[in-house]
């Protein structure tokens, strides 16, 4: 009786642990040891709050879906898509901003991503205080140095460092806020696309290489996304605010096709590294075409702004937003919702498609 007892008493803890794991999504240990991101808003956490920039989300409503103490200087409602690359990743908490991390905490990773930032140096300047790509670069390297005083030599902090990912998204500016803004810059007047697009991807490549110099082995290139669809550019350059604007999106396909044979230039070139490329822009493209199916009914607003489709302006400091936020593919004129988010991140670690990742995805990367 008494083993029968005992055996009906492990299958009972049995049961609650699954439904617990089944409610609970699993628990999944940390894949890789570290996590460094460098990119634009679209992955800025907290690095520009302390800039004199207008490219700023550290005030209400910008993070209201995210932590109750307030905004933290993410440029959407709630989570980016390295917020959910990280949860996916396993990590225990979201990758701290270069601004903040210190002592140990490094040792997990840091996220140097900052608004307005681009590949070119004046890209963005317009706006203010920003640290551009080439400046995230050097912020790296500088954490590199306090990694070895950590970790003890070179040798052990270059066997940690090729085992981290590092996850790379800029450009988007560098079309936004430079070669499709003619009032400010001449860029567009002295290159075509596809000019302009090898400018990009010969600076990108330089930081690339300086990177893989200080220790990265596993790197993510995530795509440019469709500029043309966004609600800012539907504001001002689209008839019926609905029809994106293909001249742009053009030229953002341009600079994705490079990036994405520079994963083989590099794969090819490097074999102790390993490349690989986000196709934010498929991915995209699949949620607007199918946007039911991922829950969204408006993808041509912004849930908060001002003006035509809500693309006129960023959102306003204590504007009230739209309540189903959830229904939204953008939040502001610019920048995805938490939910657009999670679909992005989650392709990206985890392809849905055989295009959303080449040669593979950000899983088997971390497995590698």
């Amino acid at each position: 009786m008494e083993g029968s007892a005992v055996m009906n008493r492990w299958r009972w803890w049995w049961v609650v642990c699954v439904v617990f794991l089944v409610l609970h999504g699993g628990t999944s240990a940390q894949q890789v040891p570290c996590y460094f991101i460098f990119g634009d808003s679209l992955v800025d956490n907290g690095n520009n709050n302390q800039l004199s920039s207008l490219a700023r989300a550290d005030y209400s409503p910008y993070g209201i879906d995210f932590d109750p103490r307030g905004p933290t200087g993410r440029f959407s409602n709630g989570k980016t898509i390295v917020d959910v690359i990280a949860e996916l990743l396993g990590f225990n908490g979201y990758i701290p901003p270069y601004v903040t991390a210190s002592g140990r905490d490094i040792l997990s990773g840091v996220n140097y991503a900052s608004a307005a930032a681009g590949i070119r140096e004046e890209t963005g300047r317009q706006l203010g205080g920003r640290i551009t790509f080439s400046g995230q670069v050097r912020n790296y390297q500088n954490t590199v140095s306090q990694m070895m005083d950590l970790l003890g030599d070179e040798n052990t902090t270059a066997n940690y460092l090729s085992k981290c990912i590092f996850s790379i998204g800029l450009g988007s500016n560098d079309y936004l806020n430079n070669y499709f803004m003619p009032q400010f810059y001449s860029s567009s007047r002295q290159y075509t696309p596809e000019q302009w697009a090898n400018i990009l991807i010969q600076q990108y490549t330089e930081q690339l290489r300086i990177l893989y110099n200080h220790g990265a082995r596993k790197f993510v290139l995530i795509g440019v996304g469709q500029i043309g669809c966004s609600p800012s550019e539907l504001a001002q350059n689209s008839p019926d605010g609905r029809k994106c604007v293909q001249r742009i999106n053009s030229a953002n396909q341009i600079f994705n096709n490079k990036l994405r044979s520079l994963v083989d230039q590099f794969n090819g070139n490097t074999p102790d590294a390993k490349f690989i490329y986000i196709n934010a822009y498929g991915i995209f493209q699949d949620i607007t075409s199918n946007p039911a199916r991922y829950g969204f009914r408006v993808t041509n607003a912004g849930c908060c702004g001002v003006g035509r489709n809500n693309g006129q302006i960023t959102c306003l400091p204590f504007q009230t937003p739209c309540p189903n936020r959830n229904e939204y593919l953008f939040w502001d004129a610019f920048h995805p919702t938490e939910a657009a988010n999670i679909v992005i991140g989650r392709r990206s670690y985890s392809a849905q498609s055989a295009s959303d990742a080449y040669p593979f995805d950000i899983r088997r990367l971390a497995q590698l």
